[in-house]
């Protein structure tokens, strides 16, 4: 015969469980698999002559787990690689450099593909827990992050323009 206890302590201790591991997920959206990515190319043009400065292939973070996890697991980039952060709408937004292996450029992009924004981003020193690390901000509903130094070897600069393909971007030509 079964111990009416036992079992409901047993059902306890998964429900508590299954509840522990819930709250932890939604406070850390990074520990959740984010999945392949998709890839697209995304091509910068002079603001003024529309004359092409770079074309690189990304791969899409569009998803909440996609943006956290970012570049964090990724050793290294290739000269014309990078990674296409889309947001739901524009709006501000702060990137940092967790778990990074390299330096980025980190280039922020209004909704019609005009570029706000450009850092440089450097490696944070070896240690630097979460709460420190720069906070890189700026306003766009796209982030392009590209290998460091990579828009001045490029020339890409503010006002310039991203044409990024459709279903994540404006596909103007402009």
């Amino acid at each position: 015969m079964i111990d009416r206890r036992r079992l409901a302590t047993a059902a306890f201790v998964v429900v508590a469980v299954l509840v522990a591991g819930a709250v932890v997920v939604a406070t850390n959206p990074g520990l959740v698999p984010t999945g392949e990515y998709d890839r697209t190319t995304v091509t910068a043009v002079d603001g003024e002559s529309g004359e092409t400065l770079a074309t690189v292939r990304v791969r899409v973070a569009d998803t909440q787990s996609k943006r956290y996890t970012g570049l964090s697991d990724t050793e290294s980039l290739g000269e014309n690689e990078g990674m296409l952060f889309v947001h739901d709408r524009e709006g501000e937004y702060a990137y940092v450099m967790r778990e990074m292996a390299f330096p980025l450029d980190i280039v922020f992009v209004a909704a019609d593909g005009t570029v706000t924004r450009i850092h440089h981003a450097e490696l944070p020193p070896e240690g630097t827990s979460g709460a420190d690390l720069t906070r890189y901000p700026g306003r766009g509903k796209y982030v392009l992050e590209v290998p460091y130094r990579y828009t001045d070897d490029r020339g890409i600069e503010v006002g310039d323009r991203l044409r990024i393909p459709a279903p994540w971007g404006p596909t103007a030509e402009s």
